[in-house]
């Protein structure tokens, strides 16, 4: 590990949040393929797998952030453990009633219920906020290095859970996702000493959702298009390697998509960059929509395979982005609440995504499908520039982690580069 990725775990508890972590964070890359894969599995309908995905993705859309707002009130602890055990229960419920074929609105029924799920990785980027909150470069690594662990489980978790339901049960997949998600949210909620302090409602204090920032309305607006790329490609590759003949190497690909966007990451988790953070966000949302075009020109597994993990460069480096511009844009009692919202609109996206592809799946073919992560990476392109400019307007109101002032250097040295 490079010297910037040892620094960071210098502080007590580092590591053992990380490993908890992880394994909280593993139902995010498991979870939505896991169902897509077992319901595929026992009815063959794609149109019922990608609507009840979609169904999982807006019910953590609506409910993540409400978690989250109570846990920036009431501390990690207090909140996560009965949310988990709450989502846990749903997806148990769900995977009986798959099992025994009941009917369709018992899934849906479940599978709403099991987006209580924790943004576990919000959290943990807030562990890291209060670590480092007056060390930016360490932030910067910390929050790379985070995003090369989202990566890392969406190499590692649509290979297991696609591979356990196909080699074991269709219900193996989701039903270690949950165990994954009990284990280390538990785990997790047990170290104390490295939980950011909870900032209870004073009397006439400001109650609003941080969503009523302007910058952080763009970013979750763009992420909305983002999640649809996600969330459409993971259904039209496992449609796209079973027409192919070969369903249980769709784990493989979309790991090799994972792989880049980790590389891509670690790299950019060892520079230590200047000008815009505004602008590099931008040309990262621009590099994922052109990305995306290659795609539809996929004859075969290894084409998609090599197309995929060039668009997987352009994912970490705008994620790491992502998680800057909330800081300046999100005072630090709502941090958690804002980091949640942009994983909502991700969902939200991906309910988007993988409905819509589920449509087109049934109707044209996986490989015409490919034309959805296609039109919404343009979609996630048009709504960045359009909402650049309230990216570029200070923050009103209490100011981040006293980040504001780091913000308005870096539009300095910008301004210095150019001239």
């Amino acid at each position: 590990m490079a010297s910037p990725y040892r620094a960071i775990f210098a502080t007590p508890g580092a590591r053992a949040f990380t490993v908890a972590g992880f394994f909280g964070r593993m139902p995010l890359s498991m979870l939505g393929i896991g169902v897509v894969t077992m319901v595929s599995q026992l009815t063959g309908r794609y149109r019922l797998a990608g609507a009840l995905t979609a169904t999982l993705a807006l019910s953590a859309a609506a409910l993540g952030p409400q978690v989250s707002r109570l846990v920036d009130q009431y501390g990690q602890r207090r909140v996560l453990r009965p949310a988990t055990l709450i989502s846990v229960a749903a997806v148990s419920g769900l995977l009986i009633a798959a099992q025994r074929g009941a009917p369709d609105w018992v899934l849906f029924l479940c599978t709403a219920g099991a987006g209580c799920v924790p943004s576990v990785g919000a959290m943990l980027r807030a562990r890291w906020t209060a670590v480092y909150r007056n060390s930016p470069r360490e932030l910067h690594t910390a929050y790379s290095f985070e995003s090369v662990m989202d990566e890392v489980c969406f190499i590692v978790g649509p290979i297991a859970s696609i591979g356990l339901s196909t080699a074991w049960f269709p219900e193996a997949g989701p039903l270690i996702a949950a165990v994954f998600l009990l284990v280390g949210v538990f785990w997790l909620t047990a170290q104390r000493a490295t939980e950011p302090a909870p900032h209870p409602r004073e009397p006439g204090a400001d109650r609003r959702s941080a969503l009523r920032s302007p910058g952080l309305q763009v970013l979750v607006a763009t992420f909305v298009a983002t999640g649809a790329i996600f969330g459409s490609i993971d259904v039209v590759t496992v449609a796209f390697a079973e027409e192919q003949g070969h369903k249980a190497a769709a784990s493989l690909v979309l790991a090799v998509w994972a792989l880049g966007s980790c590389i891509a990451g670690l790299l950019f988790g060892l520079l230590h960059l200047k000008g815009r953070t505004e602008v590099r966000w931008v040309l990262g949302i621009c590099a994922m929509a052109v990305s995306m075009i290659p795609l539809l020109l996929a004859g075969n597994l290894p084409f998609l395979a090599v197309a995929l993990f060039v668009a997987g460069l352009a994912i970490a480096p705008t994620m790491v982005t992502t998680m800057a511009l909330i800081e300046a844009h999100v005072p630090r009692a709502k941090l958690t609440e804002g980091m949640t919202w942009t994983g909502t609109g991700l969902a939200v996206g991906v309910a988007l995504g993988s409905s819509v592809a589920g449509w087109v799946i049934d109707s044209a073919g996986a490989e015409r499908a490919y034309v959805v992560p296609i039109a919404a990476g343009a979609a996630a392109a048009a709504v960045a520039f359009a909402g650049y400019r309230r990216l570029t307007r200070p923050a009103h109101g209490e100011e981040p982690d006293g980040h504001a002032e780091q913000h308005e250097d870096d539009h300095d040295r910008g301004a210095q580069h150019v001239a």
